[in-house]
């Protein structure tokens, strides 16, 4: 995939509270790529050899997926945390198959709006809810500037 922008302000933040995001503030690089890759970690997907670096905005991810969708939904969740500006892809995959699109929401914009701009279908929305779980817990609870994972039709 290489390396993918995203809206660096955009995204779910690292920490929940503003006293803990005013931390965030003071956190060395490491400490963020430590707190990315605790993160990732919590999601259970299966990923051999995890490991992101963090520097000048841009996560840094490797380690090896099961398959191609682990690795993007990674990707993904790494580049909508709010602080990542690009997300340099270094992950290999054991049983490839083929890429999803990108999609970054704009305003105004619903799954429904998405599936059919994508599938010509509106009704096809939780192919795409469930292609972007556990970044996305309610189908009705994205924003401008998130990246969702498209899969191919």
């Amino acid at each position: 995939m290489g390396i993918i922008d995203f809206v660096k302000d955009a995204g779910e933040k690292l920490f929940k509270d503003q006293e803990k995001a005013a931390v965030m503030e003071e956190l060395t690089e490491l400490k963020t790529a430590q707190r990315l890759t605790e993160l990732v970690m919590a999601m259970k997907l299966p990923v051999e050899g995890l490991r992101v670096t963090f520097g000048d905005g841009t996560a840094t991810v490797f380690g090896t997926a099961e398959i191609q969708p682990v690795k993007e939904n990674i990707v993904i969740f790494l580049g909508n945390m709010q602080g990542v500006a690009r997300v340099d892809d270094r992950m290999e995959v054991k049983e490839s198959g083929p890429q999803s699109r990108m999609y970054t929401v704009k305003r105004g914009d619903t799954l429904s709006k998405i599936a059919k701009e994508m599938y010509g279908d509106a009704m096809k929305y939780p192919v795409i809810f469930e292609a972007n779980t556990p970044m996305l817990e309610n189908p009705d609870r994205i924003y401008p500037g998130q990246v969702l994972r498209i899969p191919p039709a």
